[in-house]
């Protein structure tokens, strides 16, 4: 069994998938970048010649572009078709995300998501948040994000709490960097290094141009996980 991450599908089918279906039955993600052109399509075959279905593949948000669960559910079909078991966060883009017991009754079999829990994948707790953005960030605004920015870090320490219960290395998923390119600490910083997080597997980020950090710091491996940082292909975690 080996474990995987991707992040930002940004899926958006109004029908079920096949390979022919024409471009107007999704959102046109390429005109965010040649990257994107005919996505679907090598999404699944990448992630068909990786991932097996002993497998696991954690996915840190912004699954669906779809505004409610209804208009979800061919993505969910998309997804859960592709072989292996799929843990599932929230990203700031998945508006279809309402409560959670909704989101747990809509979804496939096989497709965990996760909020304010934790579950055991092979030798690693797993856990996940959404996140926020830093307060460093030059679109963060006092007023309107300081409450969600706090909201955010107990809702983290709630779900490494119940992780650390596990008595296993963490996994921790977040939609939202927690740390910047800079490698300066951060409020998610000081809730994360009070726990045994091996690694932090994050979106949100595109494109090869756009800062982020990536590597060792703290003790803690972070990852990028976006799909097209990742060139549409699941890449293997341990």
């Amino acid at each position: 069994m080996k474990i995987f991450a991707i992040s930002d599908l940004h899926l958006s089918l109004s029908a079920a998938y096949c390979p022919d279906s024409p471009p107007e039955s999704y959102k046109p993600m390429w005109i965010f970048g040649e990257q994107w052109k005919n996505f679907y399509h090598r999404l699944a075959e990448n992630w068909q010649q990786a991932v097996s279905q002993e497998d696991w593949v954690l996915l840190s948000g912004d699954l669906s572009w779809a505004m409610t669960l209804p208009q979800a559910r061919y993505d969910f079909d998309y997804l859960a078709g592709l072989p292996g078991k799929k843990v599932i966060i929230k990203g700031n883009h998945d508006f279809w995300w309402s409560s959670f017991a909704q989101v747990q009754a809509a979804l496939p079999p096989g497709i965990i998501p996760l909020q304010h829990q934790a579950i055991a994948v092979g030798d690693y707790a797993v856990c996940g948040e959404r996140g926020w953005l830093l307060p460093n960030h030059s679109d963060f605004q006092p007023q309107k994000d300081q409450p969600v920015l706090r909201r955010e870090l107990l809702r983290l320490e709630l779900s490494l709490e119940r992780a650390a219960q596990l008595a296993l290395p963490i996994i921790l998923l977040l939609h939202y960097p927690p740390i910047n390119e800079a490698e300066e600490d951060s409020c998610f910083m000081e809730v994360i290094r009070r726990y045994p997080v091996r690694f932090c597997l994050y979106g949100h980020i595109h494109g090869d141009k756009n800062p982020a950090f990536q590597g060792e710091y703290q003790g803690v491996s972070f990852i990028n996980c976006s799909a097209d940082r990742l060139n549409l292909r699941p890449l293997a975690i341990v």
